[in-house]
């Protein structure tokens, strides 16, 4: 009993460090990678977009989606992205988060035939690897908000991929909850990677550019 007490103080001391050094170390990793300005972002072929609701458990707007889709069409405009990919969950047919950013990057004025959608983005690891191992991408640009940017980013590196990030704005104060939820998110995160962890769901290969739309 002694030995498993001093085993579980360890364990409760010891895993603030664990989230710092996570934290710190995705955060430095990912930061050369970053980019807030549509202007000083390079071009790549293909942005990724990363998936959320459009609106909240209470129906009004998602500031996290509205940010996010501001953004991508930001970045078709400003010549940086060819095409758009839109990644989220569609795990029943009452709940589509890439068709809902479809939705309303037309409604942005971004052509339908220049956004692709991957139904089986349902972690931000599905997203990031689907889009080389489903899509054919070795080189993207992701879209999400500026903390969610570096996880993916760091994704991204550690498998291999050449991604960048282009930051959406934050959302207003009082409606984020990431500084409870994002470092234990990075902790899964980095056993995902110890354990090599894949997609949920693979697939057929879709060609952006070449198949169509669908």
């Amino acid at each position: 009993m002694k030995y498993l007490f001093w085993f579980g103080g360890f364990l409760i001391l010891s895993f603030p460090l664990l989230l710092f050094g996570i934290n710190t170390w995705v955060e430095r990793v990912s930061q050369p990678w970053l980019f807030a300005e549509p202007e000083q972002v390079p071009h790549n072929r293909v942005g990724l977009v990363l998936g959320t609701g459009p609106t909240t458990v209470r129906g009004r707007p998602n500031p996290y989606f509205v940010g996010r889709i501001q953004a991508a069409a930001q970045l078709y405009r400003a010549g940086k992205v060819d095409y758009l990919l839109v990644s989220g969950d569609n795990s029943s047919r009452y709940y589509d988060e890439p068709t809902a950013m479809r939705k309303a990057l037309i409604a942005l004025g971004v052509p339908q035939e220049r956004i692709y959608r991957d139904y089986a983005g349902f972690r931000t690891l599905d997203s990031v690897v689907r889009a080389k191992e489903v899509f054919g991408e070795q080189r993207f640009t992701i879209v999400s908000q500026r903390f969610h940017n570096q996880r993916a980013v760091f994704i991204a590196r550690q498998r291999g991929l050449e991604a960048i990030g282009f930051n959406a704005p934050d959302v207003p104060e009082g409606w984020s909850n990431t500084w409870f939820r994002e470092p234990l998110a990075r902790v899964q995160m980095a056993l995902d990677l110890l354990l090599n962890r894949q997609p949920k769901y693979l697939g057929e290969p879709v060609r952006i550019g070449v198949d169509p739309v669908q």
